[in-house]
């Protein structure tokens, strides 16, 4: 692969892997935040509101995308192995599939779901949205951090090229 390529391909992984750094800071840093200020049933409303909002065409192009370019960028990775920058893109590959796309489905779309079950006027309503509060801002602090984590070292790819 031309090295403009190389830069292309790794500079959108970069830029992609922030943005959903981006997303999942915005979600643990002020979305969950502001809805622990409401009632039990209103941030439940609140949040399966949300979850409907997020599946648009801008939100899916930027998540699946990333996934995409890290996908490609752990098989180049392969490609250039021997090469300074191929540990980078295989990590930040790596770090991003895990730590954003498999975790954000096998843990968080599920959770995601199940709240999407709860009424918010019943009376499971406190208990339900308090464990998922909980538990599901916790993983996205982990999916904020590895997505971070993959920009800096794809980054990090892109200056280990001479």
């Amino acid at each position: 692969m031309p090295d403009s390529v190389f830069f292309a391909l790794t500079l959108a992984s970069a830029v992609s892997a922030g943005l959903m750094a981006g997303v999942y800071f915005a979600f643990s840093s002020m979305i969950m935040p502001g809805l622990r200020r409401l009632q039990p049933g209103e941030a439940i409303r609140a949040m399966q509101s949300i979850d409907v909002a997020l599946m648009n065409a801008w939100f899916l192009t930027a998540f699946v995308g990333s996934a995409v370019l890290s996908g490609i960028s752990v098989v180049y990775s392969i490609t250039r192995w021997g090469e300074e920058e191929a540990i980078y893109l295989l990590i930040a590959g790596l770090l991003l599939i895990f730590g954003s796309i498999v975790l954000t489905g096998s843990y968080h779309i599920p959770r995601n779901k199940a709240l999407h079950l709860v009424d918010p006027d019943g009376p499971e309503a406190k208990r339900r949205w308090e464990t998922y509060d909980s538990e599901w801002t916790s993983w996205n602090h982990v999916r904020a951090v590895a997505s971070l984590a993959a920009a800096i070292l794809f980054a990090a790819g892109l200056a280990a090229v001479e």
